[in-house]
Parts: structure tokens; sequence; C-alpha cells
């Protein structure tokens, strides 16, 4: 039965009035349905809200968490399942296919946010050779590669075991941290750098205090056994990260987990707790947050190998990181260990090799190093002097460079693609692979000389650019972490040496400068990643600048300037949306929650098994739960609740319910005139919908209609204002000092919720406004415009996505109903603005116009000193 018929039926009922305690049981099961229906709006409001921050995400240039986007999902379904409860409650067993359909979506949007996580099941522990067949799922990517390197070509690498991604989720669970973990992530506001602090040190806490199950000391402890065996005595260990979705393409989390050095076997459960524990280091988590990777999908393999106790170690480039097409093998390399050459603590030796054939050494530089990291005799490594000879002697030969460069060749081959290849080499002079991941580079020829800035305001020259690019902002020296906590948005990072613990900085640096450091450290490949212009190696001149000296960093053409310049082709940063995992599981999600289908109540296709999306149920809960209101009254035969048709001479058809004191006595059965309706927030909105006239749309010009045209086909989440009797027709629920009004003005939708009767503590107005037929840039073009505006009312107002959101609440009843009558007369003419928002001469004369005629709606004794405040007219 369609809401005519209802109507038909209600006012046709001629019944005699009913008595006393009849009147008093109807009106308390009419305010019982009130209330939930009220829920139901309520939760109509918060699913449209989270369907709307969800579309903000999606349209943003930096793509949302994975807690984001379950958290914003979760919410919505939520919120709709409640409207649907609450729908059963007003109308039980009515519409049966309902709870399928919302299941059906619900299913689907479980299956796009689902995990495509590591394996529950498996080996505990497995030796490393067997971590290339293993696969990345079980050893992680990097113990995976490198048992696959032993296997399939043959090159040295360290003997070990991998303990898997299984004991990782055994650990979890043996420990109950996971619920705990995901509280501590939804709570945290992840992009202020003093919260992520906090939250990743109580979670790492929660992994260094943690018990190792039995299960898994014994399975550790049988392969360190088989270990000792196959090595010189005395073992020690180097325990190495190697997490789920670690150095993949585009994502190496370069130095973000923890290393653990020269470990006595018997201490390995402490060392692999802290290596797990890094997995949610401050570094890797703002990297997840950056690269839109999942926190669900994080879980930490760890490698067990023998520790090489190096006579020199470093970093090989199979390709050169800032310009792929030279075709040169870059080799670093320094005393000792690679630790040195990984966390940019000193400079390095660098060679350039020519791969021929037949190879050569092409260019060499050989540096000052004054320290080498070293294995203690007990456990741990540690910074050891060097005499002056050997500080400045190569810490490679030339057969050695042309050696290596060769293997980080065979592993391009191998994995088609440039390799970052970490290596040692051992006491008996023979080189060792202990890491292989791919190189991030730029396309092949794309870093094109550049003209150089003005001479008279270069500060520095020199260097050695680990970024290409260029950017400005204010300098701000980061030496502690009471330093990152300040370090703001736009800022020129400057550091004494790229660690890896200022990684999580990047993602709102404009550049970055250091004293030391080069091109091959984890701080310098995450900077690429990022597109972040790093210029490193500066030396001691670069201390002389200040903290919040304006400066222009030119990466590429290894100098820094005075001021903020202006460098064309050197971008910081590249635009448009990135691809990432968590942004294609929310366009999944999206696709499931926003697009509405059901646009027309009254057609046939209006059923519970044409919902296909999250929004099209709220749509279809919504009007049913309005008819249903209406048709109680009307099987009750109660017409002092019935709906009535407001009698007013407007473009537009207004129904009325009222919902208790919202009428007077003397009002009609059928149709309500004003003076019939003792709501004061209604009169205040009509008011303002009425007292200056409406002129019709805006002039369009030719690109104006064709953007309207074009949105109108192709947009499937914009629904047609034209279709069926009902499509223009709008509601008000009313009580004495309540109103909520739900209004369809052809393509733009509004609703409005105010109390204005009580104390001021329980005054509030609530105002949404979305929809317009004209392109997207024009219509966030008038949402701006807009929440300019309502700002300018004094109402807290936000844009999430397609959607304007404000709110208001603890005035007088008197500035609370000022404030309807001004949203009125906004809902009334800010429709078809979209229209002129690529014209600004159009758009100023509308400035002006609204603001004149705000200020001339406000009651004299609350006029202000000043207007409206809009953008034309604000303070620069």
């Amino acid at each position: 039965m369609n809401l005519t018929e209802h109507f038909r039926r209600w006012f046709a009922a001629r019944a005699p009035a009913p008595d006393r305690e009849m009147v008093r049981r109807l009106r308390a099961e009419f305010s019982a349905r009130y209330s939930c229906f009220q829920d139901l709006l309520s939760a109509n409001q918060r699913a449209l809200e989270a369907i709307a921050e969800m579309e903000q995400a999606d349209a943003g240039a930096h793509s949302p968490g994975m807690s984001f986007v379950r958290g914003r999902a979760t919410a919505t379904v939520v919120s709709v399942f409640r409207m649907i409860q609450g729908l059963e409650a007003l109308a039980p067993d009515r519409y049966p296919g309902l709870a399928a359909s919302f299941g059906a979506v619900r299913r689907e949007i479980e299956k796009a946010l689902g995990p495509s996580a590591p394996p529950l099941d498996g080996p505990l522990a497995l030796p490393l050779g067997k971590g290339g067949s293993a696969g990345e799922a079980l050893a992680g990517p990097k113990m995976a590669s490198l048992g696959a390197l032993a296997a399939g070509l043959g090159l040295p690498v360290p003997p070990g075991l991998v303990i898997t991604t299984v004991a990782y989720r055994r650990l979890v669970e043996h420990n109950q941290l996971s619920e705990e973990i995901a509280r501590l992530l939804q709570t945290a506001d992840l992009e202020h750098t003093d919260s992520l602090l906090a939250v990743c040190s109580k979670i790492q806490g929660l992994f260094t205090g943690a018990h190792i199950p039995p299960q898994l000391a014994e399975a550790v402890d049988q392969g360190l056994a088989a270990l000792k065996d196959e090595t010189p005595a005395p073992l020690r260990l180097a325990l190495r990260s190697s997490a789920w979705g670690e150095d993949a393409p585009g994502a190496s989390f370069a130095g973000q987990f923890d290393s653990e050095l020269n470990v006595d076997p018997a201490h390995w459960a402490e060392a692999y707790l802290a290596v797990t524990a890094s997995l949610y280091s401050p570094a890797a988590v703002a990297y997840r947050l950056r690269m839109g990777l999942r926190d669900e999908d994080a879980a930490m393999a760890v490698g067990c190998l023998a520790m090489i106790d190096a006579r020199s170690g470093g970093v090989a480039y199979s390709a050169d990181p800032l310009d792929p097409g030279r075709g040169r093998v870059l080799v670093n390399s320094c005393w000792g260990l690679p630790k040195a050459v990984v966390d940019g603590t000193w400079d390095c030796d660098q060679f350039e090799v020519e791969p021929g054939p037949p190879p050569r050494l092409a260019a060499s530089r050989v540096a000052e190093k004054p320290r080498r990291y070293v294995c203690q005799p007990e456990e741990g490594v540690l910074p050891a002097p060097l005499d002056q000879e050997q500080a400045s002697a190569p810490s490679l030969s030339e057969g050695q460079a042309l050696e290596l460069a060769g293997m980080a060749l065979r592993l391009q081959e191998h994995y088609g693609g440039p390799q970052d290849v970490e290596w040692a080499l051992d006491r008996g002079g023979r080189l060792i692979i202990l890491q292989c991941r791919p190189l991030p580079c730029p396309a092949a020829g794309s870093q094109t000389a550049l003209p150089a800035g003005p001479a008279e305001k270069r500060l520095l020259a020199g260097g050695v650019c680990a970024s290409p690019g260029a950017g400005a902002g204010p300098l701000r020296w980061v030496l502690t972490g009471g330093d990152a906590v300040a370090f703001a948005e736009g800022e020129v990072l400057a550091v004494e040496q790229p660690l890896p613990r200022w990684a999580p900085l990047l993602s709102r640096a404009a550049a970055m400068l250091s004293v030391r450091g080069g091109v091959a450290g984890h701080l310098a490949s995450v900077a690429r990643e990022f597109a972040v212009p790093a210029l490193l190696g500066l030396g001691p001149p670069v201390r002389e600048l200040p903290s919040g000296r304006p400066v222009t960093v030119d990466a590429t053409g290894r100098a820094v300037y005075r001021g903020l310049l202006s460098l064309p082709g050197r971008e910081a940063a590249p635009q448009g949306r990135p691809d990432t995992p968590t942004r294609r599981v929310l366009a999944k999600v999206l696709a499931l929650c926003a697009p509405l289908n059901l646009v027309d109540p009254e057609g046939p296709g209006f059923t519970p098994s044409a919902c296909r999306t999250l929004h099209d149920l709220t749509r279809f809960c919504h009007q049913k739960a309005v008819e249903e209101m209406f048709s109680q009254a009307a099987q009750e035969h109660f017409p002092l609740h019935a709906a009535r048709q407001l009698h007013y001479q407007v473009p537009m058809q207004w129904w009325v319910l009222d919902l208790g004191g919202g009428l007077r006595p003397e009002a009609g059965d059928k149709y309500v005139r004003l003076e019939d309706i003792a709501c004061a927030p209604f009169h205040a909105l009509w008011e303002g919908l009425t007292e200056v006239a409406w002129d019709g749309p805006p002039a369009m010009d030719a690109a104006g209609m064709a953007s309207v045209m074009f949105s109108a086909t192709a947009n499937p989440r914009l629904g047609s204002g034209a279709k069926g009797r009902l499509a223009e027709r709008n509601y008000f629920l009313l009580t004495g000092s309540f109103m909520n009004m739900q209004s369809q003005l052809g393509f733009h939708f509004s609703s409005l919720e105010a109390e204005a009767g009580g104390p001021p503590e329980g005054n509030f107005v609530c105002f949404c406004f979305r929809g317009g037929a004209a392109d997207a840039p024009r219509r966030r073009a008038r949402l701006a415009f807009l929440e300019e505006v309502l700002a300018g009312l004094g109402m807290e107002a936000v844009i999430k996505g397609e959607a304007l959101l404000a709110r208001a609440e603890g005035m007088e009843a008197a500035e609370t109903l000022a404030l309807v009558k001004g949203l009125g007369y906004l809902t009334m003419h800010a429709r078809q603005l979209d229209m002129i928002m690529a014209r600004p001469e159009r758009v100023d004369m509308y400035r002006a116009k609204i603001a004149a005629d705000l200020a001339s709606l406000r009651p004299p004794e609350l006029a202000r000193d000043e207007k409206p405040s809009l953008a034309g007219e604000q303070d620069v």
C-alpha cells in the first residue's frame, strides 16, 4: 500500500472520539513510537555522516589508515542496522526482505574489509634454506628472499632459521594482545606526533613484557641447537625483521623495524620480543599510515641468522637511484659492520662500477672514516676508533667492488628491477648478502638538468642529493623527541644524521637537510619513496642555519637558498591520489555504501530487495518510517496526530506531523494553516523561507549548463528530484519547541533539526545540506561558500564528502530561532548557486546579496555590530 492510499484511508476515517483512557493509552503508545522514530532519524544522520567522511577521505591527497576505513564502515553498518531495528519496531514483519538485503550488503563489506593476512597455521620455526619455498606469507618477504637466494642463485647468505608469522600470531594470542592493540590504535590521533609516540610506547610495552608460548620456545631452541652444529663456535645471532609487507615494491619499510645484533643464543627471547615490538615503533606505524597499509595485516617473522663479524660492510645499489639510466652500480662501504652506512652515522666510501663488459671501476671516493662498528666480546655492538691510516684507506679493494657489483646485477636480473643490497665482507674475505630489497627509482631520464637559483641568495652548496626535487619552508632542527613533537607541517627538517627514527616526520616535511649521511641510508630510501627532497652530508656549515629561518632546499642542484623561492620543475611531491592497498579497500567499501539507487518512493522498484547499498537501505527505512508514523494514526483512528497538508502557496508540498503540542487544537483534520502551528522553530524557519522572495535560478553560462546536464546523467549518487508525485514532498515533525525538517528541492537535499524553548543548554540547531546538479568542482565550491556563511552565523560547520554539516548549541531561545530563520533563507536561496561558482563576478554579487539579506532577517534586538562574515569580507 503506497503513501497516497495511506492518506486516503486516514482522512476517510470518521471514528467516534476516543474516551480519556484510550487517549492516554494512544498518546503513550505514540510517544514510544516517536522515541523510536527519533532514534531511527538519528541513526540515519550518523550513517550519512559516516558515508560523507569516507567520501571525503577518498577525495583527499593522502591515503587514510585502515583503522579509519574499518571504523567508518562499521559505524555505517551499525547505524543502518539500528534503522532496520527501528523500522521493525514501527511495523513488525511488514518488510521481511529488508534483513536479507542488509545481510547481503554487510557480507560484501566484510569481504572487502577482510584481511589478506598471513596464515594462522604452519610451523613456528624453520631453517632459512626453506624460507624461499615456504613463501613470504610464512617467512616474511626479507627472509623468504634470502632463503631463495641461497637455493636458487647459489649466492652466499648467513646460515640461520626463521621464526615465522604463525609464531607471531601465537605470541599475540598467548598474551591476548589483539583487542588492546586495536583499542589503542582506534582511540589515538596518529596524525599528531605526541599521540603517535604515546600509543606506540604503550603497544611496544605490551610486546616487551609478553611471555613466549612454550611451543614457540621449544621450536626455536631446537632450531638453534641445529644451527650451532653447522657454525663455528661461539655462535652469536643477528635477529632481523621480516615483517609482512616489508621490502614490497613502493613500500620498503627501510629502517622502520629493529635489528638486534651479536646476541647470545641463550638470550634470543628478549631480542625476539624487541624486534616484534618494533612492528609498532612510531616510524613503522606512521609509515603504514602514510602508505595506506592495513594494521590488521601487520605480522612479524624474524630471521635468527649467524652473526657475521664483518671486516667491512655496506650497501650496493644495482642502479643509480637518482638516475637509473646512467647504467652504473653504486657501492657504499665502511669499515666494520654495515650499520654505519644504513644509519647514515658517518661518511662512507663510494664506488661507481660500469657493468661493461668488461666491468670497470668508473669512479671512487674514499671518505675519512673515524670509527667502525664492531662486535663486543660478549654481546652487542659498539663504535670503535680507527687509526689515521685505516680511517683514510679504502674499505674495499677494486676487485671486491667489482665482485659485489656483479652480485647486485645478478640480483637485478633475477628480480627484474633495480635492487638495494646490504652486504658484509667476513674476516676470510668472502662477500655475504645480508638483505635484498627493491630499489625505489624515478623513471629513467626524468631527472634533467635545471637552472641554478640566484647566487646572491645561496647559503650553502654541496652535500649529497639523496632524493631529488626542491622544497621551501621554515627550517626546524630536530635533535630530540621533544623537537619531533613540535615539528610542524611544511617545515624543512634539519638533523645531525638521518636516523630512521625521524621517518614519521617526512610526511609533513617540505625538504630534509643533514650534517652527515648519504644516499645509501634507510632514511634516504624513505625520503625517495615519499618524494621529499633530501640534501644530506652538508657538513658543519649547515649547523649555522637557525630554526625558524625560511629557506629553499634545491636537492637536485645541491644548494640551500635564503627565503622561499620558486624553482620550476622541482616539485616536492607528486600530485594526485596515491594508489595504496587501503585506498583500494576504501573504494570497494564506498561502492557498497554511497550510491543511491532508490530514487522514487512511488515506483515499483522501491522495495527491500532493490536495496543494493547501505545508502539505499537508509533511504528505504527513512521513507517507510515516515509512512508508518502516519499509518499508525490511521489504524488507531486518532486524527489528532495525523499528518496534514500545509495550506500555503509555495512551489512544493509540505506535510506536517504533530508529535504533541505542535498544532493548536483548532487545526483542521486534513489541512493546516500557518496560524494553526504552535511550533516556534517552524515559524522561524518559514519566515526565512518566504520573507525574501527567491528570484529563481541564477543565469548560467554554457559551461554551467553543460556541467549540470553531465552531472545529472553521470553521477550515480544523485537522485532525481522529478520522479513521481512524492519527489518534492517535504516533511515537518513538530512539537511546541522542537522541529525536524526533511526537504528535497530538486537535486538538493537538506535537513534541519532544532530545539528552542527551554534553558540554553537544551537548545540546539543541526543542519545538513547536500546535492546539486552541477559538476563536482562547482558543488564543492558552493559547499565551501556556505561553510563560510554558516561560520559567520556562529555555527560549527564542516564539509564531509558531498555534504555540509553544521551545528550550534547552548544559545538562548531567541538566538536559536534567529539562526533557524537564517537557515531557512539559505535552504531556499542556496539552491542552484552551484551553477555559477565558476564565475567569480557572479559569486561576488551573490556574496554581497546574501550578506545583506541575512543582516536584514536578523531581529533588531539581536542585531550585531557587524554583518555576517563571508569569504570576500574577511581580513587577510
